[in-house]
Formats: C-alpha cells, structure tokens, sequence
C-alpha cells in the first residue's frame, strides 16, 4: 500500500510517500505525479521519504524517472527524510544519489533549490 500526499508550495512540489514504493504502487505515482508535472511544467521536486517503509528498483526507478522529467525542464529533485534503514540502504545502493540530493528535510530542501 502507498499513500501519496502532493503539495505545491512556493513553486516546489512536495511528493510524500508513506508505505511501499514497489512494482505494485509505482502506477499508482505515476498515475498522481507525472501528468501534474507535465500539465504544470514544473521545475522543482522534493521526495519525502520520511514514512516510506520499503522500497524496491521498480521505486527507485520511478524517482528518476520524475527526476529526468524534471531535469528536462531544466529544474532539481531532491530526496529527504530518509528515516527507515531498509530504505536508505536500497538508496544508497543504488545510483540515485549521484543525481538526486538528499537533504534531512523539506526546509532544507526548499533552502536548496533557492528559487
């Protein structure tokens, strides 16, 4: 189950997942997340990762897919609040951070982007 709370705020989406970002749920993102950004042309993306409990490659290939979006406007992603220890290790082991930064996080997200 994926929970998915999406704020616009200050020109930055907030994207807060809450659950498991896995081959099931990964539609279900899509599905909310990326007809907003195209729709909107939005630049900047922030990740909270604070309530995520499990994620798989199918989410994080999910986040770079947003992130390539994104940078294809010209715009930042960033990930923060990575508080579970399954999930910051399946981050760390994959490559997504050689792309995205990770911050503690929102604030220090938004200080970040500097819009």
């Amino acid at each position: 189950m994926l929970n998915i709370n999406v704020e616009f705020r200050k020109g930055v989406l907030f994207i807060r997942l809450e659950g498991t970002l896995n081959y099931e749920t990964v539609p279900n993102l899509n599905e909310e997340v990326l007809n907003v950004i195209k729709t909107n042309g939005i630049k900047y993306i922030v990740f909270n990762l604070e309530n995520l409990y499990y994620i798989d490659i199918y989410g994080i290939n999910a986040i770079m897919n947003h992130y390539n979006l994104v940078n294809s406007y010209n715009g930042k992603s960033l990930i923060c609040g990575i508080s579970n220890s399954t999930v910051k290790n399946k981050i760390k082991k994959s490559d997504i951070l050689k792309y995205l930064n990770e911050t503690t996080n929102e604030l220090t997200a938004l200080k970040l982007i500097n819009i």
